[in-house]
């Protein structure tokens, strides 16, 4: 308990020297009745962006979170701090869509740690895949962020194969991942950003698509296959993701 209370004490000054760079920074929160709400009271004094809570249940403890937060951020000039809910139970996956409904909610994950402890399991990506799975299709029915890894994030000293899970992750649409050491955060990032070859392939087939507007081509050919409207947009959203567009290398 007291390490928790010097750990809330210090927010203002840990917030200000981790985003000093502009970082967006979230604040983990514990999950204790007694101890939630004045932790998320010191994150919004502290100027942190958002808050990560743990063991989300339902839209009512999301419900009860924000109007305790709601005057604090009116008096700090403070925009309403999104949340990242972390789902930890087997019950809260079966409700997960509904807390990815919730408007304060920007993004899921599932705790897979805690989650294969209350199921009498070991968090082998086995036995984490479906529930992952339907906790991102949940945040995604709501256009939410998804995060995480298809296998648990607490071996984060095999490297090789972290930067493999993220591009695994990738692959199934999740948006990014939580980590629980930052000398992971770099091969995580290599992982989930889009490739050379990624980003010369949406090029290439932005431009074909230009030439076949230009044309008055309704649909078109590249490369073997077929184009529509969602290959396009695939296309588009690998280069926003890298930060680039059509007309520059």
């Amino acid at each position: 308990m007291a390490s928790k209370l010097s750990a809330r004490e210090a927010l203002a000054d840990s917030v200000r020297k981790t985003g000093q760079s502009g970082a967006a920074i979230f604040v983990r929160i514990n999950s204790d009745a007694d101890l939630q709400f004045d932790d998320a009271s010191a994150a919004c004094r502290a100027g942190a962006y958002g808050l990560v809570i743990p063991k989300v249940r339902t839209v009512e403890g999301l419900d009860q979170l924000a109007a305790h937060l709601a005057p604090l951020e009116h008096e700090a000039g403070h925009d309403p701090m999104p949340f990242i809910g972390l789902i930890e139970d087997p019950g809260a996956v079966f409700d997960a869509r509904t807390v990815a409904a919730h408007d304060r909610v920007l993004g899921l994950a599932l705790g897979s740690e805690d989650f294969a402890t209350v199921m009498g399991a070991e968090p082998t990506p086995d036995v984490l895949q479906l529930p992952k799975f339907l906790v991102h299709m949940a945040a995604k029915a709501h256009g939410k962020l998804s995060f995480g890894l298809l296998r648990s994030i607490a071996d984060y000293a095999d490297s090789s194969a972290m930067q493999m899970a993220a591009m695994e992750a990738k692959a199934f649409g999740f948006d990014g991942t939580t980590c629980v050491h930052p000398s992971a955060v770099p091969f995580l990032n290599a992982g989930f950003s889009p490739t050379e070859a990624e980003c010369a392939w949406a090029k290439r087939l932005l431009a074909e698509a230009d030439r076949a507007t230009s044309e008055n081509r309704g649909a078109f050919a590249f490369e073997g296959r077929m184009v529509d409207a969602p290959v396009l947009s695939r296309a588009r959203a690998i280069l926003a993701k890298a930060g680039r567009d059509g007309d520059n290398d």
